[in-house]
């Protein structure tokens, strides 16, 4: 946990140390998370609450940038013991929070009952008394600062932002890409785009990532994983692979072993940026950090090509 402009960083302890992380935000013995891994994530964020000073009664948001359940995932048991939270959510994700039967549902028939209940645990409703839904430009106040979400689709039609102007900063969800400290360099953070399924849209990422950037960013809170500065840098990164993958996924469309493929041209794709970003990275240990991402990229490629071409 670091803090910053009293933003503390928590690992959620999802899948592995260091890819899915939750931020508490601390303003004048108030508390706001942004993100909240899933229900077994609970111990490391009520643990955070007391580290910062502050008791569960202290926190007033939790605010979740989109839906999926490796960022929302445990939202309804938190709130369970925050009694004067509310939960804040994208419009075309607030439904999901307070019945998440359809949620459970598509990731039980994608994963199986028994790997839900251990990467994910309960997955409980929130009342929907204590929902909040953030339209574009919804602001919210913690202690005075203000947090102002902006709808970024590209990952998720059901995603925004979170622009904090104290930290001169953006959490970003899953929209500005997935960034993991053990790929750090000497040239700084390795970052790629996630277009994980089921939602993928190249022109919306793009335009996501043009706003973000429109407030010159001092740095960026990622999902997974931490925060991130030299923005400028990172973003045209971003712009880069967004164009290469959608490159990738064309090329590949027709082809009757196109998942391979794809997992094999994303990989290439993938080494080849992380040669360049720093020497010192081995192929080995890039693929071994980024294994399930780029899987789940190419299955997401492979829902936007279904789409495109229909």
């Amino acid at each position: 946990m670091t803090v910053a402009h009293g933003i503390h960083t928590i690992d959620t302890a999802f899948q592995r140390d260091h890819f899915d992380a939750a931020y508490f935000i601390v303003q004048d013995g108030r508390g706001a998370f942004v993100d909240c891994g899933t229900s077994h994530s609970l111990p490391n964020l009520l643990a955070c609450v007391r580290q910062a000073g502050l008791q569960p009664a202290d926190v007033d948001w939790l605010i979740v940038t989109h839906v999926h359940l490796d960022h929302a995932g445990g939202a309804g048991a938190l709130m369970q013991q925050l009694p004067n939270a509310r939960l804040v959510v994208h419009p075309r994700g607030a439904q999901h929070m307070i019945d998440p039967a359809r949620l459970i549902a598509g990731a039980t028939a994608v994963y199986g009952e028994a790997e839900i209940a251990r990467s994910y645990g309960q997955i409980v409703p929130v009342p929907a008394e204590r929902v909040v839904v953030a339209e574009e430009g919804h602001r919210v106040l913690l202690a005075g600062r203000e947090l102002l979400c902006i709808d970024t689709p590209g990952h998720a039609r059901h995603h925004f932002c979170v622009w904090d102007q104290t930290s001169c900063s953006w959490f970003t969800g899953d929209t500005f890409g997935l960034s993991y400290r053990e790929l750090d360099g000497d040239a700084g953070a390795f970052i790629i785009p996630t277009s994980s399924p089921v939602q993928f849209e190249p022109d919306a990422m793009h335009a996501s990532i043009d706003r973000l950037m429109a407030r010159n960013p001092q740095a960026m809170y990622l999902t997974h994983y931490g925060r991130v500065e030299d923005t400028a840098r990172l973003a045209r990164d971003l712009h880069e692979q967004i164009d290469a993958m959608v490159a990738i996924a064309r090329q590949c469309a027709a082809l009757p072993e196109r998942h391979r493929v794809l997992v094999e041209a994303l990989s290439a794709l993938y080494v080849a940026r992380a040669r360049k970003h720093d020497r010192a990275l081995v192929d080995a240990e890039v693929l071994r950090v980024l294994g399930m991402d780029i899987e789940l990229n190419a299955q997401g490629l492979a829902c936007w090509l279904d789409r495109d071409t229909r």
